[in-house]
C-alpha cells in the first residue's frame, strides 16, 4: 500500500504491517459502534482495541468494557464517567475512564492508534474526527455530519496530513468498492472523465413513508418515523432516513468524497436496500455493490481494506430476493432531499446550517414538541434566515452551526 502524500485514499505511513491495527471506536454503544465491536471480535489476531466513547450510556459501556478490554473509556458527563469508574472498579476491570471533548480529541490522535472509528452522530463528531485525520490516522468515517459541515476543509486536512479516508455509509462503501482501483487511491482529487465514469446513483430505500398518502405524512409520530422497514439504526438517523434527509447528507458527503459535481451524482430510490449503490461508465456499464442491509459488511471491508475479512454477515441468496424496483423521490415526499440538494451547491455555510438545524428539530420532534411536518419547515426557514457566507476555518464553522441552533430553536419555541 503506497503512502503518496498526493493521495487521499492510501494507507499512510504509520499503518502497522507485522502487528494487530490499534483501534479507538468513537460512538461505540451506537449500532456503528457496536457492529464494529463485532467484528474486530471475530479477529482478535488482527486488531485491539485502544479506546471507546460514549455520550451517556453507562450500562452500555460497562457491557463492552467487559467483553472487550479497551485501555480507555471517554463519557460525556463527569456524572455518566463517575458511574462507570465505580462499576468497573467493583469488577476489579482497568479500564481507565476518561471524560470531555478534550480527550475524545487525544483517544483519536493519540500516537498508539491506527485506525479511529468515526461513529458519533452528529456535529459533536466534528472535532475528534478532524483530530484523526490531522494525526494521519485510518479514520473510518461513518459521522458523514463531519463532512457536510466542514467540507473543503475536511478534504484539505485529509490531503495535508497524508490521512486514510475510507467511507462506513453503505452507500458510499458501496460507491468506493465500484470504482476502479485508480480511483480508490485518490478519489478526492480524480477526475471521472480520465476513468470512464459518467456517475454515480446513490440509492435510498425512501423509509418507512414511501408510501403513506401524502396527506398524512405531516402528522406521523416519532415511532412511526422510527421503524425504518430495512434497517435497524438509532432514532435520529431513522427519523433522518424518514424524511430522507440523511440521503440528502449523504449527497453532500459523496460531492466531496468522489469529488463529483452536479451532473455526476444522482439519487434513485431502491426499496429493497440490497443495491447498495452503484457507479455508471460511459461504456453503458453499470457496477453495483450488493448485500444484505447490515452494516457489518462495510465495516468489515474498511478494516480489511485491501484485504477482505469475515464480517458475519450471512451471503445473500438470490433466489429468495424476488424483484428490484427503483423510482426517482417525490420532491412533495421528500422536501428536505432537495433542500440539502441545493445547500450541496450553495457552499459550506449552508450545508453546516442545515445540519445544525436538522438536529435542533429532529431532537424536538423525538421529544414530541413539534409535528413530523415541521422539521421541513424549520430547517427551510433556518436557511432563509441565516448568514450564507463563507466559512474559511473550523472556528468559523462552529460559529456558523451554533447561529443555526439558535435561529432553529426560536423557531420551535415561537411555535409552543
Amino acid at each position: 500500500m503506497s503512502g503518496d502524500s498526493s493521495m487521499a485514499i492510501a494507507a499512510p505511513s504509520n499503518m502497522r504491517t507485522n502487528k494487530s491495527a490499534v483501534i479507538t471506536i468513537l460512538g461505540a454503544t451506537g449500532s456503528i459502534g457496536l457492529n464494529t465491536l463485532d467484528v474486530i471480535a471475530r479477529h482478535p489476531e488482527q486488531f485491539s482495541l485502544f479506546a471507546v466513547t460514549a455520550h451517556s450510556k453507562v450500562a452500555e459501556m460497562l457491557a463492552i468494557c467487559k467483553q472487550h478490554k479497551p485501555r480507555y473509556a471517554v463519557m460525556g458527563s463527569e456524572t455518566a464517567a463517575s458511574k462507570l469508574r465505580t462499576e468497573l472498579h467493583a469488577l476489579s476491570l482497568n479500564t481507565e475512564v476518561l471524560v470531555g471533548e478534550k480527550e475524545l480529541v487525544a483517544v483519536s490522535e493519540a500516537s498508539d492508534v491506527d485506525v479511529v472509528m468515526a461513529a458519533i452522530v452528529g456535529a459533536a463528531g466534528l472535532l475528534p474526527t478532524l483530530a484523526a485525520i490531522r494525526a494521519g490516522k485510518r479514520v473510518l468515517l461513518a459521522n458523514k455530519e463531519a463532512l457536510v459541515m466542514s467540507g473543503q476543509l475536511f478534504i484539505d486536512a485529509v490531503r495535508s496530513a497524508n490521512a486514510q479516508l475510507l467511507p462506513v455509509d453503505s452507500e458510499h462503501n458501496a460507491i468506493f468498492q465500484a470504482l476502479p482501483q485508480a480511483v480508490q487511491q485518490d478519489s478526492i482529487s480524480t477526475s471521472f472523465q480520465e476513468h470512464g465514469i459518467r456517475k454515480i446513483l446513490l440509492t435510498g430505500s425512501g423509509g418507512p413513508f414511501r408510501e403513506t398518502p401524502l396527506a398524512e405524512i405531516a402528522s406521523q409520530t416519532p415511532a412511526a418515523a422510527c421503524a425504518h422497514p430495512n434497517w435497524l439504526m438509532g432514532a435520529k438517523i431513522s427519523v433522518d432516513s424518514a424524511t430522507m434527509l440523511n440521503k440528502g447528507l449523504e449527497y453532500i458527503e459523496a460531492r466531496w468524497l468522489f469529488n463529483c459535481n452536479a451532473d455526476q451524482l444522482d439519487v434513485i430510490l431502491h426499496p429493497q436496500s440490497v443495491i447498495h449503490s452503484m457507479v455508471q461508465y460511459i461504456d453503458g456499464s453499470v457496477i453495483a455493490q450488493l448485500g444484505q442491509p447490515d452494516m457489518r459488511t462495510p465495516i468489515a471491508y474498511c478494516l480489511g481494506y485491501p484485504e477482505r475479512l469475515a464480517s458475519g454477515v450471512a451471503d445473500l441468496d438470490f433466489t429468495e430476493i424476488g424483484a428490484f424496483t427503483f423510482a426517482k423521490p417525490e420532491a412533495e415526499r421528500y422536501p428536505l432531499l432537495q433542500l440539502a440538494i441545493d445547500a450541496c451547491w450553495q457552499g459550506q455555510a449552508a450545508t453546516t446550517t442545515l445540519n445544525a438545524a436538522n438536529e435542533v428539530a429532529v431532537a424536538a420532534f423525538l421529544n414530541e414538541q413539534i409535528s413530523f411536518g415541521e422539521i421541513a419547515e424549520i430547517c427551510t426557514e433556518t436557511l432563509q434566515k441565516a448568514n450564507i457566507s463563507p466559512l474559511n476555518d473550523i472556528e468559523a464553522v462552529l460559529n456558523c452551526d451554533a447561529e443555526a441552533r439558535r435561529i432553529a430553536r426560536k423557531h420551535i419555541q415561537r411555535g409552543r
